[in-house]
């Protein structure tokens, strides 16, 4: 799986990449399915906006794609806060793609009554 960071108005340091890999990279341990993230960095120059950093994600996975954005005051903030969004949406991804198969356990649970219903 790669990580790439690109920005838009900012220089990206080699600080600020290893703080993303460091926050995004914990996703991939959550799913094993992810083929690529993609991080985009950028400032709003505009002095009257709030939340002038802004940290969007893409994330590339086998049979989908989740993306989210985030702003805030600082550049590492809205990274923190892009991070846990991006768990979030990974995690219900997952459970949704696991978690598809349901029915089997209500026809379980229906034959186990059922049965008890016979026996008795």
């Amino acid at each position: 799986m790669h990580i790439y960071v690109n920005g838009r108005n900012i220089e990206i340091t080699d600080a600020i990449k290893a703080y993303v890999k460091e926050k995004i990279g914990k996703v991939a341990t959550h799913y094993d399915q992810i083929q690529g993230i993609e991080v985009v960095l950028s400032v709003i120059k505009n002095p009257a906006a709030t939340g002038k950093h802004v940290a969007e994600v893409s994330c590339k996975m086998n049979t989908g794609v989740v993306r989210c954005e985030e702003a805030a005051e600082s550049m590492y903030a809205s990274i923190d806060l892009l991070a846990d969004k991006l768990d979030r949406q990974v995690k219900k991804f997952k459970d949704k793609a696991l978690g598809s198969d349901k029915s089997s356990i209500r026809l379980d649970n229906k034959e186990q009554t059922a049965a008890e219903t016979v026996e008795e």
